[in-house]
């Protein structure tokens, strides 16, 4: 059960960082303009961050399909997301919630919910560290697929609710 467990992890979080890579690689001026909003680095530097952003993501994803890959991927899965979160944190302190998240999806103002997001999936990753490595026969890796597509399924589900709230409240 645990293998199915590691893999099920494995396939969901796969699907979420290439989804996240894919997003803001293919508006990078756009995803840019996200980094330098965060007031996080300086100016000369956002380019070069976010080129390092999508790049750490697009290696989550590929180190998920290396065997033996599994654990580096999620532990710089969790880093990622712990990165975000504290990002985002840092500008909700600030006051500082109405730039976009630049998560990748619809578009998300920062709030405490995005956080709270952030550490779900860090905790997440850290349940397919501890439960791995993984083998599985074809069954198995066919329920994982189908669990794992399954639950990426539910967070885009959840992200889209999160982003019809933040909606909500803005047309007050």
């Amino acid at each position: 059960m645990a293998s199915l467990l590691t893999a099920t992890v494995t396939v969901f979080l796969s699907l979420l960082f290439a989804r996240a890579a894919w997003h803001k690689a293919s508006d990078f001026t756009e995803f840019t303009g996200f980094v330098a909003d965060y007031n996080l680095v300086p100016e000369r530097l956002v380019v070069s961050a976010s080129m390092a952003i999508v790049g750490a993501e697009i290696l989550v994803v590929l180190l998920q399909l290396i065997p033996g890959g599994q654990v580096a991927g999620l532990l710089l899965g969790m880093a990622m997301l712990g990165v975000y979160a504290t990002g985002m944190a840092v500008n909700i302190r600030r006051g500082r919630t109405t730039i976009e998240c630049g998560c990748g999806g619809a578009g998300q103002p920062l709030g405490w919910p995005l956080v709270i997001r952030n550490l779900v999936l860090m905790a997440i990753a850290a349940i397919g560290v501890a439960t791995a490595p993984f083998s599985l026969d074809a069954g198995g890796a066919v329920a994982a697929l189908a669990s794992g597509f399954a639950l990426w399924t539910g967070f885009i589900l959840a992200e889209q609710i999160l982003t019809n709230a933040s909606v909500a409240r803005l047309t007050r």
